[in-house]
């Protein structure tokens, strides 16, 4: 069996950090692995050390399945690199406009369908630079991922699972021989979760190796071999047949300060008839109908599950829910007792209402600092942009503190790990007391510990507070008990 890859002895450091030390891993032809482990960072800092992304002080890596690849090249005297052999799938997945920068602003995917700035999913897919043939073409990857739907569609209307699909889509385009995917069930309904290993499966089929991270208790159809990964290396290997969902177990029930965390919370509200009222609610883009006559009305101190498949019209109702969507003055929609369009800014519906979402860390401008974001909280901008007051900056600091990001506050949100990113997004959200606190897969891209702590989190303010909660997720398991109600879309 002929080697693809191998670290020996490796000492690694990801992001200016020890990731790991005297490191050992061997990837062998017609091995497909998932690899598992307690701490999101180090799963992401592993597969950056086979994309050749981080910095080998000791030890070493060697890439064989590139070894002809990288002779013929040189042969030929032409550019090269391993990494034209490899695909990725982030969880941080970027889309660029059509001047190919990424600024894009987070209302944009709710004003228009047709923004010219934006690609759409066929024209994005046909901008991939393969660096050599292979068996994958726009008709393939479009049917196998169940895009064929999507292809005019900007991709800035896409959802957040119809953009993972997407990303899938991208990488394969790239013809790879070696398909890395970090944590790629993530933002995915169930369904879609259940058709991944049949994707997988398809895609070894045509000859590409696969390594994935994910959690012990998901491991895709198509995974051969599972390796258990800490900060001193690869603790546990097992074949598929050996693992029986054992790997990651808790070593501690981790927790913030409850106490602190009331002190932060509010005490009271305003009294209310009702925090959001829907009648015969439609939306429309075009010729396409995403809400159809909706009726929904929330109480306050209710606590509601939101769900419903990839593309059922989540983000879209949201985006009313938040203010984003100039839709919203056509219909009969109320929020806090007050109906939309009757002279109320834009001000007046932001204010009482906190929103997390995972794509949010993407829209702030790069010298936004983690301090910065937490604060920009209490101006609802996306970005500090004015001088706060001792108090504020006092509260900032509470927060941050509460969250352990205190050592953080002057690195820019882009440079937090996924997890520190959730939680700095969720202090802004709360950092104003908000009456309603909207959670949108607000704790996507956190490894099961902070998982399991996030849950805990919402658990707890709604335990401490009368904060009114709609709460999204297609994980069971991530939903605090404390959630009673359930609005689910069709689509």
């Amino acid at each position: 069996m002929n080697s693809l890859l191998k670290l020996h002895s490796a000492s690694i450091q990801f992001k200016a950090q020890q990731a790991f030390q005297n490191l050992d891993f061997k990837w062998q032809e017609g091995q497909q692995w998932a690899i598992i482990g307690s701490s999101g960072w180090e799963l992401t800092a592993f597969i950056e050390s086979i994309r050749g992304n981080t910095v080998v002080s000791s030890g070493e890596i060697s890439r064989p399945f590139a070894a002809a690849y990288s002779a013929q090249k040189s042969d030929a005297k032409e550019i090269h690199s391993f990494r034209d052999l490899i695909a990725y799938v982030s969880q941080k997945y970027e889309l660029r406009n059509k001047s190919h920068q990424q600024n894009f602003y987070f209302q944009q995917r709710f004003n228009s369908s047709e923004s010219e700035e934006a690609a759409t999913v066929s024209e994005y897919l046909k901008e991939v630079d393969a660096k050599l043939a292979g068996p994958w073409t726009l008709e393939s990857v479009s049917k196998l991922l169940r895009l064929e739907d999507l292809l005019d569609k900007t991709i800035i209307m896409l959802s957040n699972g119809e953009t993972r699909r997407l990303a899938l889509a991208l990488g394969l385009l790239r013809q790879p021989k070696i398909y890395l995917m970090d944590q790629p069930m993530t933002g995915l309904d169930v369904k879609s979760r259940e058709e991944f290993g049949e994707i997988l499966k398809e895609i070894i089929a045509a000859g590409v190796h696969v390594l994935i991270s994910t959690s012990a208790s998901e491991i895709p159809e198509g995974i051969t071999h599972i390796a258990k990964l800490d900060k001193s290396g690869i603790q546990e290997t097992w074949t598929r047949d050996e693992f029986h969902g054992l790997g990651v177990q808790p070593e501690s029930a981790s927790s913030w300060n409850w106490d602190e965390l009331k002190g932060l919370l509010p005490k009271t509200f305003p009294q209310r008839d009702s925090i959001i009222k829907l009648e015969n609610v439609t939306i429309k883009y075009g010729d396409k109908t995403i809400l159809n006559k909706l009726n929904w009305e929330v109480k306050p101190k209710e606590r509601w599950l939101l769900k419903g498949p990839n593309g059922s019209g989540k983000s879209t109702l949201l985006s009313l829910l938040i203010g984003e969507n100039p839709q919203a003055y056509s219909q009969n929609f109320w929020l806090f007792d007050r109906k939309r369009g009757t002279g109320e800014s834009i001000w007046d519906v932001k204010r009482p209402t906190g929103f997390v979402a995972p794509e949010l860390s993407r829209y702030f401008p790069a010298n936004q600092t983690c301090r910065k974001v937490i604060l920009s909280g209490l101006f609802d901008t996306i970005g500090l942009f004015k001088k706060v007051s001792d108090e504020q900056e006092a509260l900032g600091l509470r927060w941050m503190k509460l969250f352990n990001l205190e050592s953080l506050a002057n690195l820019p949100i882009s440079r937090l790990s996924l997890e520190n990113q959730r939680w700095a997004l969720l202090a802004r959200a709360l950092i104003k007391q908000p009456e309603l606190l909207i959670l949108d897969e607000a704790s996507q891209g956190m490894d099961e510990f902070q998982r399991k702590l996030f849950k805990d989190t919402i658990q707890q303010i709604c335990e401490l507070s009368e904060i009114t909660l709609v709460y999204v997720s297609h994980y069971a398991e991530d939903i605090p008990k404390a959630v009673g109600e359930v609005m689910e879309l069709k689509g």
